[in-house]
């Protein structure tokens, strides 16, 4: 879990991901149309992803973890709360409060 936090706090978003995931796909497609560049880490490519994906399975309470959303360094979670902050007019703001968007 150690590993996973200390990846997620070195940039303004972080996601972890799987590469044949379509959800994962659909919030890497949403932050990068918003202008942001998160750093991602492809769990399914990671030399550690076991590790990390056990740590989120804990940290989420589910299983798949994947996509799990960092933004600030505090996890935000899983398509269904990106979604809903985005289609609430409040992922953006979250974004510039965290440094990941200038306008």
């Amino acid at each position: 879990m150690d590993r996973v936090m200390r990846l997620a706090s070195q940039r303004a978003v972080v996601i972890f991901s799987t590469s044949s995931c379509c959800m994962c796909h659909t919030i890497k497609t949403l932050f990068s149309e918003l202008g942001v560049n998160p750093a991602i880490y492809e769990l399914d490519e990671e030399p550690m992803g076991r590790e990390m994906e056990k740590a989120l399975i804990k940290l989420l309470g589910r299983k798949p973890p994947v996509p799990a959303v960092f933004i600030g360094g505090k996890l935000i979670g899983s398509t269904d709360k990106i979604m809903s902050l985005h289609l609430g007019g409040n992922l953006v703001p979250l974004l510039r409060s965290a440094g990941a968007l200038w306008l």
